[in-house]
């Protein structure tokens, strides 16, 4: 029986560890040391959509700073009653419901799940190549693709983010997190 309980706290530990953010998220080769199976992941969307691995692990860096279970803010009635969230955005590329049934739909991955890295990886290469195909967005630009993921394409398309100095400025963040990042892949992939 003793056995059996460490056996279970060893279980429950590795998965309750493999769970968490990498450290280190400003380094692709140490995220990429920490989570073993995302380099997989990540290759395979590249393959399938053609968006470089430095503009998916920037996305998701921004989005959800690889926070499998991350949620917008909550709102509040009187500053004080919870009122639910700002949106249904959730997991690693803090999608909201509408844009991810949109997915699921048409790539026909209905077990698909947001807080799954695989899945997320994926997402973001259908979604950028479609922004790709419809906006004439180019794959390595993490920038505009940004501007596209975060507005929806047909926001970008207006120029919704024109006049929005504080998002013109994470799509910097987002362009220069691409930019580190496909540096250091080049020493550890």
């Amino acid at each position: 029986m003793r056995i059996f309980a460490l056996l279970l706290v060893f279980i429950l530990g590795s998965c309750v560890s493999s769970s968490r953010p990498p450290v280190h998220q400003t380094n692709a080769c140490s995220v990429l040391d920490q989570k073993r199976g995302w380099l997989k992941d990540l290759r395979r969307s590249e393959a399938t959509w053609g968006v470089p691995i430095h503009v998916q692990m920037a996305t998701i860096w921004k989005e959800s700073n690889y926070n499998r279970r991350a949620k917008t803010p909550k709102k509040y009635f009187l500053w004080v009653i919870p009122n639910g969230r700002v949106s249904s955005a959730y997991g690693y590329g803090q999608v909201i419901d509408g844009t991810w049934d949109w997915y699921r739909d048409e790539t026909g991955n209905r077990r698909a799940n947001r807080a799954d890295f695989g899945d997320v990886t994926d997402f973001i290469g259908w979604y950028m190549d479609l922004s790709n195909r419809r906006l004439g967005i180019a794959k390595n630009d993490a920038y505009n693709q940004y501007l596209a993921y975060h507005q929806g394409q047909t926001g970008y398309s207006r120029g919704s983010y024109a006049n929005k100095a504080w998002l013109l400025g994470v799509a910097s963040e987002v362009q220069a997190m691409a930019n580190r990042y496909e540096v250091q892949l080049r020493s550890c992939t």
